[in-house]
């Protein structure tokens, strides 16, 4: 079982001397995909001229630009809602950035009220995400809101 808790401590830290969040956002996305299991992409996209621009990351090439409502991150962006979804195959407007990913993860990120970009978490395992693991990214990414610097 992953440690949530610890990995809040570990980004505190790694933000102390500098949360500019290019820095922030790559060191978030390597903790991630060293500590949670069956990952073959964790990272971000970010808001950027109405649609989310891929951030810092860890696995495959990527999509570079998703449109707000497409996709799972571009679905939860424009939601502000956490997105889970068991089989990404099902989701209606997927955009498959990797073909071996079969579930995923979103988590929207926010600044001053405002969603400024998600956490996009994909794994090969299908229904691979939890309501533990929901909880706990949602937990990382408010930690994560209250130490990096846009």
């Amino acid at each position: 079982m992953t440690d949530y808790e610890l990995m809040k401590e570990q980004l505190k830290s790694l933000a102390e001397d500098e949360p500019y969040f290019i820095p922030v956002l790559s060191n978030a996305s390597a903790l991630i995909f060293e500590n949670l299991e069956e990952l073959n992409w964790a990272g971000f996209y970010l808001m950027n001229k109405g649609s989310l621009l891929l951030g810092p990351f860890q696995g495959k090439t990527a999509c570079i630009r998703i449109p707000l409502g497409k996709g799972v991150c571009g679905t939860a962006a424009e939601k502000d809602e956490t997105l889970v979804v068991k089989d990404v195959h099902e989701f209606p407007g997927h955009i498959a950035c990797d073909s071996a990913s079969n579930s995923e993860i979103v988590v929207p990120i926010h600044s001053e009220g405002k969603v400024v970009g998600v956490l996009d978490l994909d794994s090969t395992k299908f229904d691979r995400f939890s309501d533990a693991d929901k909880q706990g990214l949602e937990a990382f990414v408010k930690t994560l809101e209250s130490v990096i610097e846009w």
